[in-house]
């Protein structure tokens, strides 16, 4: 009896939260791979804030997932079988497989990954998009220098925890904006930030000014919203700012907030850039390989939020992100490795 494949897909485009009823739980048969294609079942899959914003209909740096569409994500899993050459079964992958048990693939896209070398949740974070996302986007970007002030808003988050990590990593002075005392208490005790400022019960413009007296020579934006505004107070002379994402933003009914301070751009000659990781896919090799280095020297640490639910706890672990629930990446698991 061939297996069943579970998978989820968009049936209606969210307002505000995404809803139970915007998802299609769908249970198909799962087929052989053809000539070309491989089958791999998948084990864990990445949750992101990105998510969000692929829901909506309108032009982005992606297309929108489409009614009826299984919903995109990356993962990893297990070839179980394979008619494409250079994969095998048994190997261990990464692909844009989407929120399902099993996915037939082409290969592209598709890269191998070593759980051997760390074990596949890490292949979703540090070593996945979210590493590549704070690796290029602080470096390229950023471009911090020994001895400068970066400022690192969703810290505890899984692109701003190794942000703010590597941004140690190169001798700058870090620090991070997160919610509730325990993040705050984590990215400064294991992860080594220097300060750590809780927008939730504290006052970021006020804390700011203690915690970057000079002034904050990078700003790598997670949140958007008023914590972007506080910032913009904050900058030195030549600032520059990474427009990575802006989660408080991505629910809102209203139309996007956009920055009431951008003249501070002006007056300290500062920068602010968006950056969208599939622009780096060239250089990808460069960063896992920076990155991995790192970790086996003990230099960053990984934190992956791993919620054990399978495939169907899909939408309500998603609003994790939204909660404020997680710490570091967060990680749905489907099936063993």
């Amino acid at each position: 009896m061939s297996p069943t494949n579970h998978q989820f897909r968009l049936a209606a485009r969210p307002v505000g939260l995404p809803r139970p009823t915007d998802w299609e739980l769908v249970e198909e048969p799962v087929s052989e791979p053809g000539d070309g294609q491989l089958l791999v079942q998948v084990t864990h899959i990445s949750l992101d804030p990105a998510m969000r914003g692929w829901m909506n209909e309108g032009r982005s740096y992606i297309r929108p997932v489409e009614i009826g569409e299984v919903m995109r994500a990356g993962a990893v899993g297990r070839v179980v079988a394979s008619r494409r050459d250079g994969f095998a079964a048994g190997d261990h992958v990464y692909g844009s497989f989407g929120v399902q048990e099993y996915c037939l693939s082409d290969g592209a896209g598709v890269i191998k990954v070593d759980p051997q070398l760390a074990p596949l949740p890490v292949y979703l974070g540090t070593l996945g998009m979210t590493g590549m996302t704070a690796y290029f986007g602080l470096l390229d970007i950023g471009r911090p220098e020994a001895g400068q002030t970066v400022v690192v808003s969703g810290a505890a988050g899984a692109v701003g925890s190794v942000v703010g990590q590597i941004a140690k990593i190169m001798g700058c002075r870090v620090v991070g904006i997160a919610g509730g005392e325990s993040k705050c208490r984590m990215i400064v005790d294991e992860l080594g930030f220097d300060a750590a400022i809780d927008y939730k019960s504290q006052d970021v413009r006020k804390e700011l000014r203690k915690a970057a007296p000079d002034g904050v020579d990078v700003y790598f934006d997670n949140v958007g919203g008023d914590v972007l505004d506080a910032v913009l107070t904050r900058l030195a002379r030549g600032a520059r700012i990474v427009i990575c994402g802006a989660i408080s933003q991505y629910n809102s009914v209203e139309p996007v907030q956009g920055p009431a301070n951008y003249m501070s751009l002006l007056v300290n000659r500062a920068s602010m850039t968006g950056m969208v990781v599939f622009d780096y896919a060239d250089r990808y090799p460069e960063a896992a390989a920076r990155l991995a280095e790192w970790l086996a020297a003990g230099k960053l640490q990984t934190k992956e939020d791993v919620v054990e639910g399978g495939v169907k706890a899909f939408p309500e672990t998603l609003l994790r992100l939204f909660n404020g629930e997680n710490r570091g990446k967060l990680v749905l698991k489907v099936a063993d490795a």
